[in-house]
């Protein structure tokens, strides 16, 4: 059998045809690559997805992977760092033309910005633990890809190295005691800037604890965030998205949905009349506390049910979950129109069909991809809509 690779598709798999016209998506493949081989790990009456295990003929992009379980973590280890950035650019212009969006040409998809580092950036990770029966010892894992299987490791490359020489120390410590791997569900590890670190263990049927508070400082401004709640992984390459962010600020008033902690309107609009609106609680007494210095108003709300805060004189911003902007709140933006709307992505796909259905008020000013996820086909987009009858 010969399988030719035809192209990338926004899961991060490489897609090919069969001989009876089915559809494959592969891991571990390459366009233009030709496979001899692979392994089936979920079928489907239209499509199957598997694992490339042979190359007969390789595309000038890969590259040895680093670490042996990079399919569980970073799939796109065997990609090229320059041709990974230029994919995640190509995503984002496929994600448009699917949904029909002409861009401008003064306009244009901007190339993926990155801080230049590829290895070594995560600053959250979560292992699983495995039982290795030939040492009889409790080893680090991932989960197999595809499977409810686990990969044990003695590297990982991805990660902050404060937080694998912790993980390590705690199963360590494990072995010491003579414990049992089965005892546990994970462990979560973060650490902020300065290398401080903290986390701990899930043991299997009990409620997850809770860990010490971390501080991190972005773009100048302090933040405390829960290890286990939500924070962005990336905090470099963070900071050069809220940098595009704050240019296209231009109203007095800036409402931030979805706001989470309040790291984007609070470093972004911190001197405006701002509003910040989330849904989860943990979350929200994060970003509480985050407001305390200053006059923003933080609302406990789905964003989709705060739509009175909507106005035409606003700048809102949008960092919507992988799903994308709830209908109510699309139809919302349609009525009230506010001078400029920031969407910030982690679904290209999700953001488009959003952008489709606003095109009809709004003009597309500004689209950037950005690298928050090196060696995974993970994109972050940043899609700048100003109301077509403004002049900000």
């Amino acid at each position: 059998m010969q399988l030719t690779i035809e192209k990338l598709i926004p899961g991060g798999q490489g897609i090919g045809t069969l001989e009876d016209s089915k559809k494959i998506f592969l891991w571990n493949a390459l366009p233009d690559e030709i496979v001899a081989d692979f392994e089936t790990i979920k079928q489907k009456s239209h499509y199957l997805e598997g694992i490339a295990t042979r190359i007969e003929q390789p595309s000038k992009h890969r590259i040895d992977p680093k670490d042996p379980c990079f399919l569980s973590t970073s799939p796109w280890q065997i990609l090229d760092f320059s041709y990974e950035l230029t994919e995640k650019r190509n995503l984002v212009i496929e994600s448009l033309h699917q949904e029909h969006i002409l861009i401008p040409e003064e306009v244009a998809v901007e190339p993926t910005k990155t801080d230049g580092r590829e290895w070594l950036y995560r600053n959250k990770m979560e292992y699983a633990l495995y039982w290795d029966h030939s040492s009889e010892r409790i080893k680090l894992a991932f989960h197999n890809r595809g499977s409810h299987g686990k990969f044990p490791i003695d590297k990982s490359s991805i990660e902050r190295s404060e937080i694998f020489q912790k993980a390590q120390s705690i199963v360590d410590e494990l072995n010491n005691k003579h414990d049992e791997a089965r005892r546990y569900q994970s462990l979560l590890l973060r650490t902020n800037q300065a290398g401080e670190v903290s986390g701990g263990l899930f043991e299997n049927r009990k409620p997850h604890p809770a860990f010490k508070n971390l501080k991190d400082t972005i773009l100048g401004q302090e933040y405390s965030y829960s290890p286990n709640g939500f924070f962005q992984i990336n905090l470099p390459v963070y900071e050069l998205a809220l940098q595009e962010i704050a240019k296209h600020i231009k109203t007095d008033k800036v409402l931030d949905l979805y706001s989470g902690v309040g790291t984007i309107g609070l470093s972004v609009a911190r001197d405006k009349e701002l509003t910040l609106v989330e849904s989860d609680g943990a979350a929200y007494k994060e970003l509480v506390a985050n407001c305390s210095d200053t006059n923003a108003r933080p609302i406990l709300a789905k964003s989709e049910d705060a739509l009175e805060y909507i106005a035409p004189d606003l700048t809102v911003i949008l960092d919507p979950p992988r799903a994308g902007c709830d209908k109510k709140l699309i139809e919302k933006l349609q009525v009230e129109v506010p001078e400029k709307l920031i969407y910030l992505s982690c679904n290209p796909s999700t953001q488009a069909r959003d952008i489709k259905l606003l095109e009809g008020e709004y003009n597309i000013e500004r689209i950037v991809p950005f690298d928050f996820f090196p060696r995974t086909p993970h994109i972050e987009n940043l899609i700048v809509l100003r109301r077509k009858d403004s002049v900000l």
